[in-house]
Protein backbone atom coordinates (compact mmCIF):
# COMPACT_ATOMS: atom_id res chain seq x y z
CA UNK A 1 0.00 0.00 0.00
CA UNK A 2 1.23 3.63 -0.23
CA UNK A 3 -0.08 6.94 -0.41
CA UNK A 4 0.78 10.35 -2.24
CA UNK A 5 0.66 13.45 -0.26
CA UNK A 6 1.20 16.78 -1.24
CA UNK A 7 3.49 17.71 1.55
CA UNK A 8 5.58 16.31 3.95
CA UNK A 9 3.87 16.94 7.33
CA UNK A 10 0.87 15.13 5.39
CA UNK A 11 2.56 11.96 5.90
CA UNK A 12 1.04 10.01 8.81
CA UNK A 13 1.39 6.44 9.45
CA UNK A 14 -1.92 5.29 11.31
CA UNK A 15 -0.98 1.77 11.54
CA UNK A 16 2.27 -0.42 12.13
CA UNK A 17 0.94 -3.69 11.42
CA UNK A 18 1.46 -4.34 8.07
CA UNK A 19 5.13 -5.55 7.35
CA UNK A 20 4.84 -3.99 3.50
CA UNK A 21 3.18 -0.63 4.50
CA UNK A 22 5.16 2.37 2.50
CA UNK A 23 4.64 5.91 2.25
CA UNK A 24 5.30 7.88 -0.63
CA UNK A 25 5.76 11.90 -0.64
CA UNK A 26 6.35 14.38 -3.80
CA UNK A 27 9.72 14.08 -3.28
CA UNK A 28 9.76 10.35 -4.43
CA UNK A 29 10.40 9.14 -1.01
CA UNK A 30 9.62 5.75 -0.18
CA UNK A 31 9.34 4.31 3.39
CA UNK A 32 8.32 0.87 4.90
CA UNK A 33 6.82 0.41 7.68
CA UNK A 34 10.00 -0.34 10.09
CA UNK A 35 11.80 2.84 8.70
CA UNK A 36 8.83 4.96 9.63
CA UNK A 37 8.81 3.01 13.18
CA UNK A 38 12.52 4.23 13.47
CA UNK A 39 12.11 7.52 12.71
CA UNK A 40 9.21 7.87 14.62
CA UNK A 41 10.93 7.04 17.90
CA UNK A 42 13.94 9.02 16.98
CA UNK A 43 11.81 11.88 16.76
CA UNK A 44 10.24 11.56 20.12
CA UNK A 45 13.86 11.01 21.44
CA UNK A 46 14.45 14.36 20.29
CA UNK A 47 11.39 16.24 20.87
CA UNK A 48 11.55 15.74 24.47
CA UNK A 49 13.34 17.94 26.08
CA UNK A 50 13.93 17.04 29.59
CA UNK A 51 13.59 19.73 32.30
CA UNK A 52 16.66 19.38 34.50
CA UNK A 53 15.79 18.79 38.11
CA UNK A 54 16.52 21.42 40.49
CA UNK A 55 18.69 19.74 43.44
CA UNK A 56 16.96 19.65 46.52
CA UNK A 57 18.81 22.34 48.78
CA UNK A 58 18.22 20.97 52.85
CA UNK A 59 19.57 22.85 55.54
CA UNK A 60 21.19 22.58 58.77
CA UNK A 61 21.96 24.61 62.50
CA UNK A 62 25.29 24.02 62.65
CA UNK A 63 25.67 26.07 66.03
CA UNK A 64 24.11 29.21 67.15
CA UNK A 65 23.49 31.63 63.87
CA UNK A 66 25.22 29.15 61.66
CA UNK A 67 23.23 27.43 58.40
CA UNK A 68 24.80 25.05 56.24
CA UNK A 69 23.59 24.18 52.84
CA UNK A 70 23.47 20.44 51.63
CA UNK A 71 22.67 21.10 47.51
CA UNK A 72 21.87 17.96 45.56
CA UNK A 73 24.59 15.86 48.25
CA UNK A 74 26.85 18.46 48.34
CA UNK A 75 28.05 20.94 50.96
CA UNK A 76 26.60 23.88 49.28
CA UNK A 77 27.92 27.03 51.63
CA UNK A 78 26.91 28.60 55.17
CA UNK A 79 24.92 31.71 56.17
CA UNK A 80 26.68 33.07 59.67
CA UNK A 81 24.74 35.22 61.92
CA UNK A 82 26.36 38.53 62.96
CA UNK A 83 24.58 40.62 65.04
CA UNK A 84 21.96 41.85 62.32
CA UNK A 85 23.39 40.76 59.72
CA UNK A 86 23.67 37.30 57.44
CA UNK A 87 27.09 37.00 56.02
CA UNK A 88 26.96 34.39 52.86
CA UNK A 89 29.86 32.55 51.87
CA UNK A 90 29.25 29.67 48.91
CA UNK A 91 30.70 26.21 48.34
CA UNK A 92 34.17 27.23 47.72
CA UNK A 93 34.76 29.27 50.77
CA UNK A 94 33.81 32.65 48.25
CA UNK A 95 31.65 35.75 49.87
CA UNK A 96 28.23 36.13 48.36
CA UNK A 97 26.90 38.70 50.05
CA UNK A 98 25.83 40.16 53.11
CA UNK A 99 22.17 40.30 53.80
CA UNK A 100 19.56 42.16 57.01
CA UNK A 101 17.16 39.19 56.48
CA UNK A 102 17.93 34.95 57.04
CA UNK A 103 15.36 33.83 54.18
CA UNK A 104 17.15 36.29 51.77
CA UNK A 105 20.48 35.22 52.38
CA UNK A 106 19.85 31.42 51.62
CA UNK A 107 17.50 32.77 48.62
CA UNK A 108 21.12 34.08 47.22
CA UNK A 109 23.04 31.45 48.09
CA UNK A 110 20.48 29.20 46.38
CA UNK A 111 21.18 31.02 43.45
CA UNK A 112 24.70 31.16 43.30
CA UNK A 113 25.26 27.55 44.09
CA UNK A 114 22.86 27.39 40.32
CA UNK A 115 25.15 28.97 38.65
CA UNK A 116 28.67 27.65 40.30
CA UNK A 117 27.57 23.91 40.81
CA UNK A 118 26.04 23.69 37.11
CA UNK A 119 26.87 19.78 36.94
CA UNK A 120 24.66 19.12 40.03
CA UNK A 121 21.63 20.69 38.47
CA UNK A 122 22.32 18.15 35.51
CA UNK A 123 23.18 15.19 36.70
CA UNK A 124 20.28 15.21 39.39
CA UNK A 125 17.36 13.57 39.01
Amino acid sequence: MSTTVTHRHEAEVTTATAATAAVTTTDDVSLDTAELEAIVGLEAQVGTTAVPAVPRLTWAIADDGLWVANYGGYYGGTVDRQGAHFFVADTFGQYVGDYRSLDTAKAKLAERLDVVLPEVLRSAG
